[in-house]
């Protein structure tokens, strides 16, 4: 493998870094990700002005990303699997794609409409302030299903590709797009370094994820759907990796996403998503179930793939 370990330590390291995300969470204090987030916006404030800001946007993305990918790796050099597994613990973020929708899903199925959009706000972007029931539930569902890409599979992937420094290397470049990667005034610029090294580590991982998708399905009609839906809508998608991933997931639990959205008090007008009824407060649950369920695909191939090596004695250490 190119991350340096065999197929059988590799699979032993995801299950270990993803049971450690559900049985712990995130750390409740000083989580490194909000600490980075800090750092990214003291750079976009110090660099995002004047003249040449595609230019200062890159060096930003560079002094945000590299000299702390270099010290996961060279950290992990002398620490080794546990501080691999460690990095991959502290990187995904299955858990808390639970812990921040199943409470939206909750005040829902309550009638506590307040609770919800105050909840929902926390993880979206779009206006939730005068958002109804089906609204929030589709903002919910829809953030589960892209981010199940963002935060658990593509992290996955890079960690089996480059141990924990790639998970690192990954996660960092995504919350610089998270960040910095909009179509503003503000942002289109010096924001487009990192938009676009986000979209090409997250190609093939949100592929992988739209094809288990896919997979996943509950009879042949929702696998058939859910293929229909990645090939026709996801091309209509402004973003090359979301529009799979939303479309097939869609697709898979026969839910109607996508369309119009209110954002800083614009209508915007976005392309469907799925085909089926509208999300309701159940379905954000079955869109959780469909992310861990992928997950869980996720190690048995690795397993598997590990065992059938294992059997033919050939080692790719």
């Amino acid at each position: 493998m190119l991350s340096g370990f065999s197929l059988p330590m590799l699979a032993g390291l995801l299950t270990a870094g993803v049971l450690f995300d559900l049985l712990l969470g995130e750390t409740r204090r000083l989580h490194p990700l909000v600490g980075f987030g800090r750092l990214a916006g003291a750079l976009e404030h110090l660099l995002n002005r004047g003249r040449a800001r595609f230019v200062r946007g890159i060096l930003g993305w560079l002094l945000a990303v590299l000299p702390i990918t270099y010290a996961a790796w060279y950290l992990c050099g002398l620490a080794g699997a546990v501080l691999h597994v460690f990095l991959l613990y502290l990187c995904l973020g299955l858990r808390s794609l639970r812990d921040h929708n199943q409470p939206i899903a909750a005040a829902l199925a309550a009638g506590d409409l307040h609770t919800a959009r105050l909840l929902t706000a926390r993880i979206v972007s779009r206006d939730t302030a005068n958002a109804d029931a089906a609204s929030l539930a589709k903002a919910s569902t829809e953030s589960l299903l892209e981010n199940g890409n963002d935060a658990v599979f593509g992290t996955l992937f890079w960690f089996a590709i480059a141990g924990g420094p790639g998970a690192v290397f990954f996660r960092l470049a995504n919350t610089l797009d998270a960040m910095w990667g909009y179509r503003t005034p503000r942002y289109d610029w010096f924001g487009c370094c990192a938009a676009r090294i986000d979209d090409v580590l997250n190609y093939l991982p949100a592929r992988l994820t739209a094809l288990s998708y896919v997979m996943l399905g509950k009879t042949m009609a929702d696998k058939r759907r859910a293929w229909h839906c990645w090939r026709t809508q996801a091309p209509n998608w402004g973003s090359p990796n979301a529009g799979p991933v939303m479309a097939s997931g869609a697709g898979s639990l026969g839910l109607a996403l996508g369309g119009d959205a209110v954002y800083d008090g614009e209508l915007e007008r976005r392309p469907p998503l799925g085909s089926g009824h509208p999300a309701a407060a159940h379905d954000i649950d079955r869109a959780w179930r469909l992310v861990m369920e992928t997950t869980a695909l996720w190690l048995i191939w690795v397993a598997l793939a590990a065992g059938l090596f294992y059997l033919r004695g050939i080692s790719f250490a």
